[in-house]
């Protein structure tokens, strides 16, 4: 770990990555940099990736299916988009030893938990559902960093089912890539997301939709600088990674839809009555809030 010794009766022998991208091709370096697993096995959709992957040492090898792939593994980390959670969870049930510990890096933690308990209904006990807040607008084994996780939070929402040991695995474990780990239920992690990231991610393509759909676009965007730059940095993330998220945690970010709609709702009728003194309220609120926040960021 970063600042003090990794424990070695956590070292895994074999790990394997469903998808060797950013997240778990960040993953298994910062756990090879730390000295905690031996071999790391990757399995992807992309042969591309998976040989990029091999020559830039993500991985130490690329397994052909499923069942070869986690067999005598200690860990499999399922790092794939949370459309693809059902069928890899599928494909490897009837294979998992009784010892092997499963966890995901999936965005929303509901629908994984619900998608574990009816594809991994046997290996419950060691299925530890976890989600890095880490990431960027690059993607691919290329992307991957050692230093992803460093200061940042994992949050894992253990069922009551598991086996203390199995969490206690993965928190060491994601403890040794730099990351803080917290817990909370699954229904608690999809809400607090819902608001602080899904629906940035939905306002920041809705935007960028709204622009790019006009007649005169190109001159639109010629103009925007540095405001629209950051407000939409996000919007440049993976198309399809958003689909998969909004769509399954669509029932917490309607409800955060409804409740930034009211927002908008009272800024407009603040706009129609030209009242400067709401307005200055609602911007003085915000911008003490958002200094608040960004004074306690250490990253």
């Amino acid at each position: 770990m970063f600042g003090q010794a990794f424990d070695m009766d956590f070292q895994l022998n074999k790990l394997v990555i469903f998808g060797v991208g950013l997240i778990g091709g960040s993953f298994a370096l910062a756990l090879r940099e730390a000295g905690a697993v031996k071999e790391i096995v990757g399995v992807g959709r992309t042969a591309g990736n998976l040989a990029e992957a091999l020559r830039l040492g993500v991985i130490d090898r690329v397994a052909v299916d499923a069942a070869s792939a986690v067999q005598d593994a200690d860990l499999v980390m399922l790092a794939v988009l949370v459309g693809q959670m059902a069928a890899v969870m599928a494909s490897i049930s009837p294979h998992l030893s009784a010892q092997t510990v499963v966890t995901d890096a999936g965005s929303t933690k509901c629908d994984v938990v619900a998608l574990a308990q009816q594809h991994l209904s046997g290996h419950l006990a060691r299925f530890v559902p976890a989600h890095p807040i880490a990431g960027a607008e690059r993607s691919g084994a290329a992307a991957a960093s050692a230093g992803l996780y460093r200061g940042r939070n994992v949050v894992i929402t253990p069922m009551s089912e598991i086996n203390p040991s199995a969490v206690r695995m993965v928190r060491v474990l994601w403890e040794a890539c730099g990351a803080t780990v917290r817990e909370m239920t699954p229904q608690a992690h999809d809400e607090v997301f819902a608001a602080v990231s899904h629906l940035p991610h939905l306002l920041a393509f809705a935007l960028v939709e709204d622009i790019a759909s006009r007649s005169n676009s190109e001159e639109l965007f010629s103009y925007a600088a540095g405001g629209f730059r950051d407000f939409t940095r996000i919007a440049g993330s993976s198309p399809e990674m958003w689909r998969d998220i909004c769509l399954a945690n669509r029932a917490a970010l309607l409800k955060e839809l409804e409740i930034y709609q009211a927002q908008l709702d009272r800024l407009h009728v603040m706009l129609e009555q030209a009242d400067g003194a709401a307005l200055e309220q609602v911007f003085n609120h915000a911008s003490q809030a958002r200094n608040a926040w960004a004074s306690q960021k250490t990253d």
